[in-house]
């Protein structure tokens, strides 16, 4: 795994072995970036990474210069590895929350201008994600959310839907608040 630009372009993370989390390929992660750095302003950009497994997306979004990622992830493993690696490259913007996501959500009492989640792709609820984040007012006004999901969901009849970027087997579906 490797942070693909910003500040910390190239460097290369290696996940623990037994971490049972499936990273966004690099293909995906970059064609997202490139579809965000169109339309963000990073360094004025507030990141909530749910699901956040290894932490690849935070980092990109932290080398990138956003001025807070915060990152939630249930697996202890997994949270301590996003930690430990954060610490190590210096990200201070990056926070992370060990908690069960949808009960995250049931008490966030915040908002921010990117919501990514990549749930895994068989957990029970998929589908509410996007519903669950719009009523609990998670997105700031004009915010995205970004839900990355397998070929067989499709969001496009979703009433905040805004559009779907495929790289490979790796579908991103955006929201915004209507």
């Amino acid at each position: 795994m490797r942070i693909i630009g910003g500040s910390l372009k190239g460097k290369t993370i290696i996940p623990p072995a037994g971490l049972k989390a499936r990273p966004t390929t690099d293909f995906a992660k970059e064609g997202l970036f490139n579809v965000l750095t169109n339309e963000v302003d990073f360094e004025e950009t507030t990141v909530l990474d749910l699901f956040a497994g290894t932490g690849s997306i935070s980092y990109e979004f932290a080398s990138r210069g956003c001025k807070e990622i915060v990152a939630v992830e249930m697996n202890t493993l997994q949270a301590d590895f996003i930690r430990k690696t954060a610490v190590a490259l210096g990200l201070s913007a990056l926070t992370i929350v060990r908690h069960n996501v949808f009960d995250f959500i049931n008490i966030c009492t915040r908002s921010f201008d990117i919501v990514f989640a990549d749930p895994p792709y068989q957990i029970v609820g998929l589908y509410t994600i996007p519903d669950r984040i719009i009523e609990h007012n998670m997105l700031a006004d004009n915010g995205y959310l970004i839900l990355e999901h397998p070929n067989e969901l499709s969001f496009t009849e979703h009433p905040c839907f805004v559009k779907e970027k495929r790289y490979g087997n790796v579908h991103f579906s955006f929201f915004k608040k209507v």
